[in-house]
């Protein structure tokens, strides 16, 4: 059965949201294993002789809560994803109440508001580890320090790429959020469920019935 089109729209969104948050949660941790398990957002680097080596570090705790955060509105939204799908193929009807509405309203805000955090984590945490970069490398911009040698078992290359493209998935994320965050109050705002096809649900027995073929009354 056809999904109502603001629903689709939905499920579109949350596809996109669900690709954010893996990418997000796969670039932190990626990084992070790059550097021997150390968080270098807000860290610096120091020289080494002719090697750039890590000379402070943020607690690993931070990084885990920016993939923990990436990664639960990924699961959500899959499965989300999912159980809309369900209801369309298997259930056969698809409706959609004012009370979940305000709940999806509700976890949009949750979300929207962890999202902005993690996208400040990120961006401030990115720009003080390329400031030490910058002052301690000469001459050089922090996406070319990439391709610098690091003291081992640091492997430096695609640093800022990684946590660029973190960065740009959380705030990518954080607008696909807002979108359906507009959705669902203006479908809440007109008052109705969604249907996919049948009567309204919400319709008494008089207000179906054919006003020339009612029973008569006693």
């Amino acid at each position: 059965m056809a999904l109502p089109k603001p629903l689709l729209l939905e499920l579109l969104l949350y596809g996109s949201c669900f690709i954010c948050g893996i990418v997000t949660a796969a670039s932190v941790t990626i990084s992070q294993g790059s550097f021997d398990g150390k968080c270098m957002l807000y860290g610096s680097v120091r020289l080494n002789s002719t090697f750039i080596d890590v000379l402070s570090s943020s607690s690993p705790s931070l990084c885990y809560f920016v993939s923990a955060i990436s990664v639960c509105v990924a699961i959500f939204c899959f499965s989300l994803t999912l159980y809309w799908i369900y209801m369309a193929c298997v259930d056969g009807e698809v409706k959609r109440e004012k009370l979940w509405m305000n709940v999806t309203l509700g976890l949009s805000g949750v979300f929207l508001f962890f999202l902005l955090v993690t996208g400040c984590i990120l961006k401030i945490g990115r720009d003080r580890l390329c400031d030490s970069v910058v002052k301690t490398v000469t001459n050089i911009t922090c996406k070319e320090a990439q391709n610098k040698a690091w003291m081992s078992p640091i492997n430096g290359s695609q640093f800022y790429s990684r946590l660029h493209s973190a960065e740009i998935a959380v705030w990518v994320n954080f607008f696909f959020w807002l979108i359906i965050a507009v959705l669902v109050l203006v479908q809440r705002n007109k008052g109705s469920e969604i249907h996919s096809g049948g009567e309204d649900a919400s319709a008494t027995p008089s207000e179906t019935e054919p006003f020339f073929n009612r029973p008569g009354r006693s």
